[in-house]
Parts: C-alpha cells; sequence; structure tokens
C-alpha cells in the first residue's frame, strides 16, 4: 500500500475535514493507493494578502515537512497558492505537488488560453504569483471573480443555488469576451460547482485538487521526482525550530498580534 498526504492548508472539525475529502468522489485509482487528509496545526485564517501567503507557506511545509519518515509515498498540498510546495520538495525525496501551477499548465495541454474563475478578487495576487513565476500571463485570458465571500470551512454548501449560476455566467463572460479556451476553477474550496460547470459549458474545466491526485499517482507510476538541482537540500535543516513555532501557534490564542 502506497499512502499520499493531502494536507488541507486551514485548522477544521472533522466534518468539514469531510468535505475536502470529498475531492475523491468519482475518482478511480489503484487499489495499491491510499489518501490521508491532514488539516495544519496553525495557519491564517484565509489566504487572502501575502501576509497570509508567508504563514501558509511555513503552515504547510510543518505538516508535511516528516511526511517521508512518516511512510507516504507522495504530498499534495490542497490550496491553489501551493503553499509550502518548494520548501517540502527542499527537505522531502518524495513526488510533492500542489493544484496552482499544476492546473495552468495542464490547460495548455487542452487548449492555447484559459481563465480562472474565483470567488473574490482578493485572491488574485494569488494567481499573479503563480503566473508571474510561470511566465504565463499571455496565456490567462482572464481572472474572473463573482464577489461572494469564500467559506473555507462549509465550502459552497447551502450557497448552491447562488453560487454555481453565477460562476456560469462568470464562466460565459470568460469564454466570449475573454478568449478563454479552458477555465480552472480557482480554489479547491470550489470543488462543489464542477460538475454543475463541467455540464453547462463548452470548454474543458478544471478541477484544481483532484487534477494534483492524479499528477501524483502519474508520478509515483513513472517513478517521477522533483529535480534536486532546482529543490536543493538544506544545508543546515531547522525542522525542530520550524515544529516548535508552529506549536507555539497552535497553543496560542485566536486573534493575538
Amino acid at each position: 500500500m502506497r499512502k499520499i498526504l493531502v494536507i488541507v492548508p486551514f485548522v477544521m472539525s472533522q466534518d468539514n475535514l469531510l468535505l475536502r475529502q470529498q475531492q475523491l468522489g468519482g475518482l478511480e485509482f489503484g487499489p495499491e493507493l491510499q489518501f490521508e487528509f491532514r488539516t495544519v496545526k496553525a495557519g491564517p485564517a484565509n489566504y487572502s494578502s501575502h501576509h497570509d501567503f508567508v504563514l501558509a507557506d511555513v503552515a504547510n511545509f510543518e505538516a508535511g515537512c516528516r511526511a517521508q519518515q512518516e511512510g507516504f509515498a507522495a504530498v499534495c498540498i490542497d490550496t491553489m497558492s501551493d503553499s509550502g510546495v518548494a520548501a517540502l520538495r527542499s527537505v522531502l525525496d518524495i513526488p510533492v505537488f500542489g493544484p496552482g501551477k499544476v492546473s495552468m499548465l495542464a490547460a495548455l495541454m487542452l487548449g492555447d488560453r484559459f481563465s480562472i474563475l474565483t470567488m473574490a478578487s482578493r485572491w488574485k495576487p494569488l494567481y499573479k504569483k503563480a503566473l508571474d513565476e510561470l511566465g504565463l500571463h499571455h496565456k490567462c485570458a482572464s481572472v474572473r471573480a463573482i464577489e461572494v465571500p469564500p467559506d473555507n470551512q462549509a465550502l459552497l454548501g447551502g450557497k448552491e443555488d447562488e453560487v454555481f449560476p453565477l460562476l456560469e455566467q462568470a464562466a460565459h463572460k470568460a469564454i466570449a469576451e475573454d478568449g478563454a479556451e479552458v477555465l480552472i476553477l480557482g480554489s479547491t474550496t470550489m470543488h462543489q460547482a464542477h460538475a454543475y460547470l463541467a455540464q453547462r459549458l463548452p470548454v474543458p474545466v478544471i478541477n484544481p485538487g483532484p487534477l494534483s491526485y492524479k499528477m501524483a499517482e502519474a508520478a509515483l507510476a513513472l517513478d517521477y521526482r522533483h529535480s534536486r538541482i532546482a529543490y536543493p537540500k538544506p544545508m543546515h535543516p531547522r525542522l525542530d525550530m520550524l515544529e516548535a513555532m508552529v506549536a507555539g501557534a497552535r497553543t496560542r490564542p485566536a486573534g493575538g498580534t
């Protein structure tokens, strides 16, 4: 049995964690693969500023830095920000994937230009960071936000009648007005809208979380790993310090400065 660790980037209840695990629904994997979803111990309340991105890198890095020692064969990060991916690749020899860059690169195998559908404009710096690093701004037709407050705990539950049609309207505008040939859901918290949109739109709609799981499966099957030239190991690892920092944050009262 080979285990894949999925790091969920927020602290949450078991019931809300199950909503994340629903991303596995409808996917087929060989009997030798098993997925384990794990929340971070502490981190930002949302991912809407560069302040949050720094905390998210630390939180996700700490949650997975011992994954190889724990017997996992691969790691997936459950956020389009890919927070912690680069740091984890520097300390792990197993494949590590995030859905952000994977989705953008996969979109270019399905069409020439893509648009991102997102809940709020506050998330746009998250996509800009990935586009900057990939040099793909010229391939991104648009980022269309519906301006509905996101919920990283309950996701879209109870808001389907409001959110799904708004996403569909934004998608049609991205296709007709912006020239998008492929659409990407802008967050793994939006996965519940994928089936609705895929049935109603004339272009492929990428569901980022499941795509990252399939990438991990493919990497394991093909024995692919990240480049040690691109992601060199640290000269002086400080994983104990990292874990102590996060443990301290975990015990600090919410709302502390």
